[in-house]
């Protein structure tokens, strides 16, 4: 028996956590690193009206709210979350915190009805993006192997020609749960970091596959910066 499959369940448990997660963010001492990059490409959405791809690895999920507050002045942001269970309860979640949710899964050669959900969310976004929007991926998600990107990432950006950033974050102390990624769940007035990248793009020509370890290793490399910055053990996820 899965309690995340009781609908009653998941919009309370998803309540709680989102209560919790407000409490936090208000206590937490937060470093942050490279925000000009992420300005910069809010202000090119201003400008230009230009979407915006943000990527953090599936871990970090819990702290992902605080690195786009949603504003008039910024890309009016969307989060890519599985049709799964326990996608639900991370959609109900994060849409609590500010975060509305686009829902896809990973493609599965055995079921044709995920592959399908998973086709229509790529064009979602794809609209969405070439519109002005900005939308928030987890690249390892939603089964992994935690860090381990995906090219759906990369062909998005090279449908769209919106920029790509990639952000670290790490807290300490906190929960790291049993799950495949061990996810990062911070504690109150915990120490917490925040690292942009530089933005990057994909062009039409580029080849998804080719890019796919040099992204990963990027996304990887700010996140290892988050946990220097307070102090935390590398993720040996």
């Amino acid at each position: 028996m899965r309690p995340l499959r009781w609908p009653f369940v998941v919009w309370l448990l998803s309540s709680v956590f989102a209560g919790y997660s407000r409490l936090v963010f208000r206590t937490l001492r937060l470093t942050r690193e490279g925000q000009d990059h992420a300005e910069a490409v809010w202000a090119q959405g201003r400008e230009t009206g230009v979407g915006a791809i943000l990527c953090f690895w599936h871990a970090r999920i819990p702290m992902s709210p605080l690195t786009w507050p949603q504003d008039p002045g910024r890309q009016d942001m969307r989060a890519l979350i599985s049709r799964s269970a326990d996608g639900e309860f991370i959609a109900q979640t994060v849409e609590k915190l500010g975060f509305p949710a686009i829902r896809g899964s990973s493609t599965k050669k055995t079921d044709p009805a995920k592959n399908k959900h998973g086709e229509q969310a790529f064009r979602d976004m794809i609209k969405w993006v070439k519109d002005g929007g900005g939308i928030a991926i987890t690249p390892d998600g939603p089964r992994g192997p935690a860090e381990r990107m995906e090219k759906g990432t990369p062909s998005l950006a090279r449908v769209t020609g919106a920029p790509v950033i990639f952000v670290g974050l790490a807290a300490k102390p906190c929960i790291r749960l049993g799950s495949w990624d061990r996810t990062v769940i911070p504690l109150p007035f915990a120490k917490a970091a925040m690292v942009w990248s530089a933005p990057t793009a994909a062009g039409r020509g580029d080849d998804p596959d080719a890019l796919v370890e040099d992204w990963a290793a990027q996304l990887s490399a700010v996140t290892r910066r988050a946990e220097a910055l307070v102090g935390a053990e590398p993720d040996k996820a």
